[in-house]
């Protein structure tokens, strides 16, 4: 493999790294509902503030909940996109 592909590869692997680190936080119903997902698309925490919450409505709470882990999805991937975006063009010559 030549010295550009291993730096590429490198590259891609420290991009990868970075994406787990960034936290995007997202909040739904006035703050009743706060969900953090990584540039992994992985959920990190999901926080209920009780005192914004009827339980008595808890479709309510199950449409925040929706809302927040939805734009948060959303967020997740265009950052990661934008990150991994000038990686991608050389990926081609490595054959993948």
């Amino acid at each position: 493999m030549a010295f550009n592909q291993v730096k590429m590869l490198n590259d891609l692997r420290k991009a990868q790294k970075d994406l787990a680190k960034e936290i995007i936080e997202v909040e739904a119903g006035d703050g009743a509902v706060v969900v953090q997902i990584n540039g992994e698309l992985k959920v990190k925490s999901i926080k209920i503030n009780p005192e914004m919450v009827d339980l008595g409505d808890i479709h309510e709470l199950e449409h925040w909940l929706e809302i927040a882990v939805r734009d948060g999805m959303q967020k997740a991937q265009e950052i990661a996109a934008e990150k991994m975006k000038p990686l991608m063009g050389g990926l081609g010559s490595l054959g993948l």
